[in-house]
């Protein structure tokens, strides 16, 4: 929630500060930048040195740079503000998807898709306090969003104390782990899967960025009725979210990849050639389909590399967030040069990237049932 409100309040900062679009290009750029390259080295570090009270650390950053934008008074500082949030984010995202893992109960996927489906519901919600609340009062109101860090830091460091303690507790003897395979197939699937991340991100940035645009210049509708569409898009990314996790608990995550990227291939294929409703009903589809694979794919790559949960964690939220400011912005450019309808055309063929899935291993062939709890995943790597 708060991370989007920083994004959400773009046009407050721009009349404040007399700023031109280069200028809060470059918030972007400083947010995107602490958000995403962070987070792969914090999750190596703390995978060998684990820190429980590091949650609360980050949204401490968090806090932080919301009171210095509620303060700031010139351009560099509101990007050290900026800043400050990413940073928060890369702190945050690899110890709390461990945390998520460790209180699963071995229900992996279903785990990372309920805390994920808490950032989808924040993202959502990030606009509508700065519409409702923060851009009607001023730039001095985000004092009182981060408030919501200042709770959030108080409810973090009873987690982290519940960490501590699991990490103290006599091991249980974890469940044999299969061979792990060889470093260059393990490369190649590391690959593959970043691949897959592309494919992915890419398309649902030129969705959420674009989706009103595009309904408005080829269906002549009004903008509430856009909005309508691009909420039926996010609720089925939402509901994707949630169930992804607990299907690739159920028939295997390869299974859950393969399907929810490539399987949308003949969906967005057929977008830019339907009516309005149609393309109603389509959206959803591809909001479900394409979400449930975040979750199964953290997850299968948490399981091609045990022992490093942070790591993974943070390299794919990195590329998560990396990619989605990126994707929008070049394809931003592109609809400027080509039409938002040809931007459509053009990336309703990302999905046939999913063909890629092929070579990626199956990590339990007997999938149909649930993992078998592990111990804290905390013991260093051997």
């Amino acid at each position: 929630m708060m991370q989007s409100l920083m994004l959400a309040i773009y046009p407050l900062f721009k009349s404040e500060f007399h700023l031109n679009f280069a200028q809060i290009g470059l918030i972007t750029l400083t947010f995107q930048f602490t958000a995403s390259l962070l987070q792969p080295a914090v999750g190596f570090y703390t995978d060998r040195h684990p820190k429980p009270f590091s949650l609360s650390l980050g949204m401490a950053c968090t806090f932080g740079g919301l009171l210095l934008l509620a303060l700031a008074t010139t351009f560099p500082g509101v990007l050290l503000a900026a800043a400050l949030v990413g940073t928060g984010s890369s702190v945050f995202h690899p110890e709390s998807s461990r945390v998520a893992r460790m209180a699963s109960g071995g229900r992996h996927g279903l785990a990372q898709s309920i805390f994920q489906v808490g950032g989808n519901a924040g993202t959502s919600a990030g606009p509508l306090l700065a519409a409702w609340f923060v851009l009607p009062n001023g730039q001095r109101s985000i004092a009182w969003v981060s408030l919501a860090a200042l709770l959030a830091m108080i409810v973090l460091t009873g987690v982290g104390r519940w960490y501590r303690h699991h990490q103290r507790q006599p091991k249980k003897a974890a469940a044999a782990a299969p061979a792990p395979l060889p470093r260059r197939q393990v490369a190649l699937t590391l690959a593959v899967l970043v691949a897959l991340m592309f494919s992915k991100f890419l398309y649902l940035a030129s969705i959420n960025s674009y989706l009103i645009f595009y309904l408005l210049h080829q269906f002549g509708i009004d903008t509430q009725q856009a909005q309508y569409h691009l909420f039926y898009f996010l609720f089925a990314v939402a509901l994707g979210t949630l169930l992804g996790g607990p299907i690739g608990d159920r028939i295997g995550r390869r299974q859950v990849i393969w399907v929810s990227i490539l399987g949308i291939a003949p969906f967005t294929l057929a977008l830019p050639y339907v009516g309005l409703e149609a393309s109603a009903v389509l959206t959803a589809i591809i909001g479900f389909m394409l979400a449930s694979a975040f979750p199964a794919m953290v997850v299968y790559a948490q399981e091609l590399i045990p022992g490093r949960v942070g790591t993974i964690s943070g390299l794919f939220y990195g590329i998560a967030f990396g990619l989605g400011g990126i994707g929008a912005a070049a394809l931003g450019q592109f609809a400027d040069l080509w039409g938002i309808v040809t931007i459509y055309k053009v990336c309703s063929f990302l999905p046939l990237i999913g063909l890629l899935a092929v070579f990626l291993p199956d990590l339990h062939p007997a999938a149909g049932h649930a993992a078998e709890p592990e111990p804290t995943n905390c013991e260093q790597p051997t």
